[in-house]
């Protein structure tokens, strides 16, 4: 597999484009394919074998489109399909979970908040994680209906103020120091939760951390992109494709597509 060909990423909508910007801004020189499956979102109310089969679906036209690697920017994805991907395909896969470890290791309250999707929040791999840190209060709280407002661009919504501080208030309450966002959509909250939670609670969110994998693991298989011509971008969804073209600034590139 050539080291021009594209490092491929999916989600369950717009809200793995802040995994791409991470990934794009550490690695400009790679060409990227980023694959939304917004007819699909929220994967985190669907059932482990359907979200599997969404997986298959993703990486399949992916591997169609030559990727060199996989990148999975959904937590509920990532959560719940990655042994089976990593089980099925030969291609490097990487996956993206909630950073509980990193607040867990910073936190000087005791105790933490995670805001993710129900999928995340009841799959073994989380509370896996979470059980290892025995000594720390981990206040978990599932965003009903915020991916469905991002999804619909409603960002900046009334309702979407609402029920982020229903869900933040008992957090703050129970006197988190971190918020961890278990959800690659929650990025785009980062200013709408900044205005209702106090400046000393910390937020962390896996886009960094996924970033400096994908180019390890390129480095490691000598998959890095060494060519000096401009790279491309690549976006398709099978949803709304002005909300995609907002959320990303740009046009260019920006297709629909069913799948």
């Amino acid at each position: 597999m050539g080291n021009v060909n594209a490092i491929g990423l999916f989600d369950s909508g717009i809200g793995g484009t802040s995994i791409w910007k991470a990934i794009n801004e550490l690695l400009p020189n790679e060409n990227t394919i980023y694959l939304a499956d917004s007819k699909n979102a929220p994967y985190g109310l669907r059932t482990k074998e359907e979200i599997v089969a969404l997986c298959y679906k993703n990486v399949d036209f992916l591997l169609e489109q030559k990727c060199k690697i996989i990148v999975v920017a959904c937590n509920t994805a990532t959560t719940n399909a990655i042994k089976e991907l990593r089980a099925k395909y030969t291609v490097p896969i990487i996956g993206i979970e909630p950073a509980i470890k990193t607040a867990a290791n910073r936190t000087e309250t005791q105790t933490i908040g995670i805001l993710a999707t129900k999928g995340t929040l009841n799959s073994e791999l989380f509370n896996r994680q979470v059980e290892s840190f025995i000594n720390i209060n981990v206040i978990e709280q599932v965003g009903y209906g915020l991916v469905e407002l991002i999804e619909n661009g409603q960002i900046e919504s009334q309702e979407m103020t609402q029920l982020l501080t229903s869900y933040l208030k008992p957090m703050i309450e129970a006197d988190i120091d971190y918020l961890v966002l278990g959800c690659s959509h929650y990025p785009y909250l980062i200013p709408a939760i900044q205005k209702i939670i106090p400046e000393n609670i910390k937020i962390i969110d896996s886009g960094e951390a996924v970033a400096k994998q994908t180019k390890s693991i390129l480095e490691n298989n000598n998959l890095l992109n060494n060519s000096h011509g401009k790279s491309t971008q690549i976006f398709y969804t099978n949803g709304n494709l002005t909300v995609l073209k907002n959320i990303l600034g740009f046009e260019e590139n920006v297709l629909e597509k069913e799948f």
